[in-house]
């Protein structure tokens, strides 16, 4: 999918509502619509990149601040006892939402296996 129809870069574009909870001028964090934990949000890059598996070496320090905002986020929305970040990969991965996004899920136990 092109960025243009991407639903994560019309939220970015401000075309599609989103409750935003952090952004600086390359990602943005919002709540997930469909929440599977209390707190679950979604760390994207502004710029369009289809998924973990199309990341090159030019994209180092996005994937770095991406990553970096994770305990910032969670400090910010109280995950004091754990969290869990998650990033699926490509279609048997679980990965819905063409769009390289980060999930940060927290406020509950995680148990293991995921699923």
């Amino acid at each position: 999918m092109t960025g243009s129809a991407c639903l994560f870069c019309r939220i970015v574009r401000r075309e599609v509502p989103a409750t935003v909870v952090h952004e600086d001028e390359a990602m943005l964090a919002f709540r997930d619509i469909a929440p599977k934990a209390p707190v679950h949000l979604l760390v994207i890059p502004k710029k369009h990149i289809d998924g973990l598996s199309q990341l090159d070496a030019g994209d180092g320090a996005l994937v770095a601040r991406l990553l970096i905002s994770v305990p910032m986020l969670a400090r910010q929305e109280g995950l004091v006892s754990g969290y869990r970040t998650v990033i699926n990969s490509g279609a048997d991965g679980g990965q819905t939402v063409f769009h390289l996004h980060l999930h940060v899920l927290g406020g509950r136990p995680m148990t293991w296996p995921p699923g």
